[in-house]
């Protein structure tokens, strides 16, 4: 490879970056004319659009994703290569971009980054905790974690476990409403919702001996876990969770499980992210880091 096409592909990666020429100009010491220059003539080579312009924002069309990813990859092999010939320091450098739940990045991957950071001190971290599920592309994100089905065939996936949904109350929300003995009794209670666009109002329960979508009414609604867990916790009523979201508050008695006997639902959760056979190094290195800790802390025992 040409110096000259590793300093294009360079250039083309701050821009998807930073989403703005005059932005990845100014950090390579170029103007935002010139920038914008260099990647139209990316683009006239490979004969394809690689960057939507707006006066708005840049936005990177789908080959400008494989672009990106094969770009990141092909110049972390480089700068791997070249740090071994020199002899320099093996360990994985660069940004890796993670979107992460918001209880799944409080309770499961901030506890373990002291850690990552201690063994891979050059790895840079972008985190972005939302429960809006993104796309990788579009958010320009290495790896994201996510519960249920998996639906973008395009991306690499490893399964961490299944997670098991837990309604929950505080015991001041029970001593005052009482607790739910049955699937019929929530349409009694005040149930915590989400108000995402994927968000529905049916909790799944075993009902008379069978599974069913059982509707759940209630006045208060969030748009992330972390929130809703916070809600139940002040006694605004009850809320289905994750497991591992709520097991330090029922092991501590701060909040109580019930129809646990009809709560039957549990989701896969996986790691996912971008780079079909060639994976650059940094992420490589987070994952072969994190799965087998998150497996572990996934797997914990259920409390009663």
């Amino acid at each position: 490879m040409s110096d000259s096409r590793a300093w294009e592909m360079r250039v083309f990666l701050r821009v998807a970056s930073t989403g703005s020429f005059s932005a990845a100009g100014r950090e390579l010491s170029m103007t935002a004319s010139s920038t914008a220059k260099l990647i139209t003539r990316i683009e006239q080579r490979l004969g394809v659009r690689l960057i939507e312009r707006s006066t708005r924002r840049l936005r990177l069309t789908a080959e400008g994703a494989l672009y990106r990813e094969r770009a990141e990859a092909l110049l972390g092999d480089l700068d791997a290569l070249d740090a071994e010939v020199t002899g320099e320091a093996r360990s994985p450098t660069g940004l890796i971009r993670i979107n992460v739940s918001v209880p799944f990045g409080r309770h499961c991957l901030l506890p373990v980054l002291p850690e990552f950071r201690r063994t891979y001190p050059d790895i840079a971290l972008d985190l972005k905790l939302t429960d809006e599920v993104v796309d990788l592309y579009a958010a320009q994100a290495d790896i994201a974690f996510r519960a249920g089905a998996l639906s973008d065939s395009s991306l690499l996936a490893i399964k961490l476990g299944d997670v098991r949904r837990r309604i929950v109350a505080s015991p001041g929300y029970i001593e005052a409403h009482g607790t739910p003995q049955s699937a019929s009794d929530l349409e009694r209670h005040e149930c915590l919702g989400f108000n995402f666009r994927r968000a529905a109002a049916v909790w799944p329960l075993r009902s008379g001996g069978r599974l069913t979508d059982r509707e759940v009414h209630g006045l208060i609604a969030a748009n992330n876990g972390e929130t809703v867990r916070h809600l139940a916790l002040l006694g605004l009523g009850l809320a289905r969770l994750a497991d591992y979201h709520v097991r330090d508050d029922l092991a501590a008695g701060n909040l109580v499980a019930v129809l646990d006997e009809e709560v039957v639902d549990s989701e896969a959760f996986h790691i996912l992210y971008t780079g079909r056979e060639r994976t650059p190094r940094r992420v490589r290195a987070f994952l072969d880091f994190m799965t087998p800790r998150l497996k572990r802390i996934l797997a914990l025992p259920f409390v009663p």
